[in-house]
């Protein structure tokens, strides 16, 4: 009998029962050891549940919440739209669905106009946030340029010692936060023996097979990556740029990032929830994939972002550092990458930057994380997801035309 075809629904955690009862019958726990909480159905469970499988760090909030009024709509989950692949028709309602949704808001003008959850997942509910992190991290970096503690044309080889010998040497903190790096690292997400599946290794997100013998730590690890072509000549995303982003932004502040976030904007932007943060055997935390916050703090760090770095009563990242990022990078370099679905974007700090869809930009992470603004329409969009696939290219055809069906029903009232 072939095995079954699983869709949002028949694979809703609550439904597959998994880690129900009390305790739970041993074909329904789910471990770390089997890597339950990297692959489907069962990572639908763990991405709200990822302190039960790894170990984490807190980003602590603090003081006053920034509340977030709250205006529902009725007339959002008709909107439809074409999808970009067969163009054909689909609602707003079905698209959660089909992208596997776990939790979803949107805001207008600052408003909480849509709020949805699914599943496990809940208000309260930390997510995985996945590659939608690496935004965070290279906003703190901006931050530290804007102040100028760093220098974007200075060789990484200056600003941390111990990458001297790698292929990160004479690239500079630009084209590190850039991601054009040339470096011998692929992010093939299926292929274990791949630089992402090494990474993977040394920060022990899944179990390593037996007699492994490689790094067992990214600050050991990452001085390994070899130079492959020339820097600055093309984009290729690749998640290793953003743990040397995050080594520099700790070392520069002289606390672990965890530490940085919480005080440079966790707690002045009014987060209501303490966020989670997978950690390597070192406690450095995973700046490219492993914060875990709550949907409506995801939702507030991208409506700071639409409002040019003010939110919760005070300016929390400067002006300075918000117009480089939205300003984008090098479309040049970008079309080389050949992402079809993101015509005419580039990619800054850390940041995707789609100027011919409203001027919307994005933070993005596999399996359907999304931070997304588009600063026409004054909407903020933050997702949380499951989908059985890692690459956005799984979900961009249906999700994109969505965001701006969205934002052009906003826009009309």
């Amino acid at each position: 009998m072939p095995d079954q075809i699983l869709d949002a629904h028949t694979s809703d955690p609550i439904v597959m029962g998994w880690m129900e009862g009390l305790p739970p019958p041993p074909e329904k726990r789910l471990a770390w050891a089997r890597a339950d909480h990297m692959r489907f159905p069962t990572h639908r469970y763990a991405y709200s549940h990822m302190r039960e499988f790894l170990p984490t760090v807190r980003v602590g909030r603090g003081g006053p919440v920034w509340e977030l009024p709250t205006a529902p709509r009725d007339d959002l989950d008709g909107i439809s739209f074409k999808t970009l692949t067969d163009g054909r028709e689909m609602t707003w309602a079905e698209s959660l669905a089909a992208n596997f949704t776990d939790a979803i808001l949107v805001l207008h003008k600052g408003a909480i106009v849509y709020e949805r959850y699914s599943g496990v997942t809940r208000q309260d509910t930390p997510h995985i946030a996945f590659s939608v992190t690496k935004s965070f991290v290279g906003t703190l970096a901006e931050m530290l340029v804007a102040e100028g503690r760093l220098d974007p044309a200075a060789p990484m080889g200056d600003l941390i010692p111990e990458l001297r010998g790698s292929g990160f040497a004479d690239a500079t903190l630009r084209q590190v936060m850039d991601m054009t790096t040339a470096l011998d690292f692929s992010e093939e997400y299926t292929d274990p023996t791949s630089g992402i599946g090494a990474m993977s290794n040394a920060l022990g997100l899944t179990p390593r097979a037996p007699g492994y013998s490689g790094a067992t730590d990214v600050y050991d690890f990452l001085p390994t990556i070899a130079k492959a072509g020339e820097h600055g000549e093309r984009f290729t995303y690749r998640t290793c740029n953003t743990e040397v982003l995050g080594w520099l932004v700790a070392r520069t502040e002289g606390k672990r990032i965890e530490r940085v976030l919480s005080e440079r904007i966790w707690q002045p932007l009014g987060m209501e929830q303490d966020a989670d943060f997978l950690i390597d055997s070192t406690g450095m935390p995973f700046a490219g994939g492993g914060l875990n916050p709550v949907i409506r703090d995801m939702a507030r760090f991208g409506e700071m972002m639409r409002c040019d770095g003010a939110g919760n009563g005070a300016q929390i990242v400067s002006g300075a550092a918000v117009e480089s990022i939205r300003g984008g990078g090098s479309k040049e370099a970008f079309a080389k990458a050949g992402y079809v679905f993101l015509p005419d974007s580039s990619y800054r700090s850390q940041w995707w930057i789609m100027p011919g869809n409203h001027g919307a930009f994005s933070a993005r992470g596999i399996h359907g994380q999304v931070i997304y603004v588009d600063p026409a329409a004054e909407m903020t969009i933050a997702r949380f997801a499951s989908h059985p696939v890692a690459a956005n290219s799984a979900l961009d055809p249906t999700s994109l035309p969505a965001y701006r069906a969205m934002a052009e029903h906003l826009m009309r009232g």
